[in-house]
């Protein structure tokens, strides 16, 4: 598991409110809290460096700026691959507020250019209480390479959770008439080697209609979850959001989500 969960700051309320989630998550695997403040250039690094201490020192963190040479998401994969076993925590909404209308821009091109998972939050531009240590971690899987691609990753981040996985498919269009006893043959048993592989708990359900609206609706009914999912993207359409499973989990379920980019 990783070892430190760093926190990317704008000075936005919005990048804000990814902190309390993150200090949630360090604390049940153990991990230390970074905080770092990018800042676009020189002049702003005074200022920048005493906002991200005051928040640091609310959360026992560890806080300092630094100035984007390149792009803002290029200071942040500098910032993150500085210590070893580290984990970028950014927010799905920018600085203005307006972002895209699933990931802010930072966020997307820093998922599309990083190789390493990625925890992105969709702040809701409110205070709310403190968030509760994560119990469930949802593994959504189509029976495509790409989603089982993330059936690791899911299953340590239960373990170090102390959390149960719960490996989920969703099948299109509506139930079959009565019971239909073999329609949850591929997830039950994706989640029970994953279960005997990793030595965790596991369960599985089948959802049914579109992937997005089966998914947010079942995020719904569940309370503390992380998200663990692969996300599809293409090099030539750089400025498109992301698969759209993820960017319709992340518009439609404010849940954390632990990402990583493939190729389509």
């Amino acid at each position: 598991m990783y070892s430190r969960i760093v926190v990317a700051l704008d000075g936005s309320a919005f990048a804000e409110e990814v902190i309390p989630g993150a200090a949630v998550l360090a604390k049940q695997i153990g991990a230390s809290l970074s905080l770092v403040r990018i800042a676009e250039r020189t002049g702003d690094m005074p200022a920048a460096q005493e906002y991200v201490q005051v928040l640091a020192r609310t959360y026992g963190a560890e806080g300092h700026a630094a100035v984007a040479r390149g792009s803002v998401s290029d200071a942040i994969m500098g910032e993150v691959d500085r210590v070893p076993g580290s984990l970028a925590a950014i927010s799905a909404r920018g600085h203005s507020g307006l972002g895209t209308a699933v990931l802010g821009s930072v966020a997307r091109e820093y998922v599309q250019a990083s190789h390493d998972p990625v925890l992105v939050y969709r702040p809701q531009g409110r205070a709310g209480a403190e968030p509760a240590p994560i119990t469930t971690v949802l593994l959504p899987l189509d029976g495509t390479p790409r989603s089982e691609s993330m059936a690791g990753e899911a299953a340590e981040w239960a373990r170090a959770l102390g959390a149960e996985l719960l490996v989920v498919q969703v099948l299109r269009g509506a139930p079959a008439f009565g019971i239909d006893v073999t329609e949850d043959g591929y997830v039950r048993a994706r989640a029970e080697e994953i279960a005997e592989q990793y030595g965790i708990d596991a369960q599985w359900d089948v959802l049914h209609g579109d992937p997005v609206g089966a998914l947010v609706g079942y995020l719904k009914g569940l309370e503390n979850v992380l998200v663990v999912m692969a996300t599809r993207t293409q090099p030539a359409l750089r400025a498109a959001v992301l698969g759209s499973v993820t960017s319709g989990l992340m518009h439609g379920a404010s849940v954390p989500a632990i990402v990583q980019a493939t190729r389509a």
